[in-house]
């Protein structure tokens, strides 16, 4: 909200961001650079630590979830029913990729999204999984590729912007 001309200067800027990047990379990536092994070996400890919760590990793979709640058609719903925050980690402590969706109020989604983004992780979609919930849940898939701890401090860092105080 605010002056047209200037709202309008904004929004040339983005369309002129978006045209250097395309002519830099016409072709959008269809990959991470770099590989990661066939075969996982994270280790949880520091990813639990990251956290600051106990997650699930399986294969050399890490997951980790932290659920909230909403009600929806008077009926109160949760981590249960997928209103949650998780985070799958695969590769290796150096070389990993992450993998998630955040569940988060639509109040939190810009917050969610800068930190996210500051910290080098894609966004891949935002949309909604529910109707009639309250408060209004937002749905935000994303991934990462790095240092595993890395990552996990960055989705961390991600959760600590939201309001939780149903977990």
């Amino acid at each position: 909200m605010g002056d047209s001309a200037q709202l309008a200067e904004g929004v040339k800027k983005v369309y002129d961001a978006i045209a250097q990047v395309r002519s830099a990379h016409a072709e959008p990536q269809s990959t991470f650079p770099g590989n990661i092994p066939d075969k996982s070996s994270i280790t949880p400890e520091p990813l639990e630590a990251s956290f600051g919760s106990k997650g699930q590990a399986k294969d050399g793979m890490f997951k980790v979830v932290v659920g909230r709640t909403a009600a929806m058609h008077g009926v109160t719903v949760g981590n249960e029913m997928g209103v949650n925050t998780w985070a799958a980690f695969a590769g290796t402590d150096d070389d990993a990729v992450v993998d998630g969706d955040f569940a988060m109020h639509e109040s939190e989604l810009q917050a969610v999204l800068k930190n996210m983004r500051a910290s080098g992780i894609n966004i891949v979609a935002i949309h909604q999984h529910m109707t009639g919930e309250s408060p209004r849940i937002l749905f935000l898939h994303y991934r990462g590729k790095g240092k595993a701890v890395d990552l996990a401090r960055a989705v961390k860092s991600a959760l600590d912007t939201q309001s939780l105080t149903a977990r």
